[in-house]
């Protein structure tokens, strides 16, 4: 055999190694370390006696929605690129889903999406790329739209400096 037939033999083989493993949805990079109650080492876990209902992560955020032994809900939120935290009372909503609130900005977690709103405008709409919870009805996606605060933001924990996943 020629090795210009070995080259291409070998390129045919590595090209469908690479399209199994695309068509198999291998992700990009592993999903951040979790358990039953939320993200490790992040401000997206509930602490017990609270219990876990729903906790997800977008492509910038990480959220877990708690539930205390008495069955009030909390949203606590962390944008992984700056480590910024929210952590607020929730509701659970009639399609499955839970909504916190922090001056006049709604926080809705689904199986599919974090929407971030103001009134009836979406400010950001991120799609769920890894969910562990109920499955909700999905959601409408809008136009992400960039916001930033002010406020000065404390340390971000060792899970949510950078974006990196551990």
């Amino acid at each position: 055999m020629s090795s210009f037939a070995l080259y291409t033999a070998r390129a045919s083989v590595v090209a469908a190694a690479c399209w199994a493993l695309f068509a198999l949805g291998v992700p990009a990079a592993a999903d951040p370390s979790t358990d039953a109650l939320g993200f490790v080492d992040s401000t997206a876990r509930c602490a017990p006696p609270d219990t876990a209902v729903a906790f997800g992560s977008t492509t910038t955020s990480r959220v877990a929605i708690c539930k205390s032994s008495s069955g009030k809900y909390e949203y606590r939120g962390v944008r992984t690129s700056d480590g910024a935290k929210l952590i607020v009372p929730a509701t659970a909503s009639s399609d499955g889903g839970y909504v916190g609130e922090s001056d006049g900005i709604t926080y809705t977690v689904t199986s599919s999406s974090l929407v971030v709103s103001q009134g009836n405008q979406v400010i950001r709409s991120e799609p769920m790329v890894y969910f562990y919870g109920a499955q909700t009805t999905p959601t409408p996606a809008a136009a992400p739209t960039p916001t930033t605060s002010a406020a000065p933001l404390p340390p971000p924990l060792p899970a949510e400096v950078g974006g990196q996943e551990h």
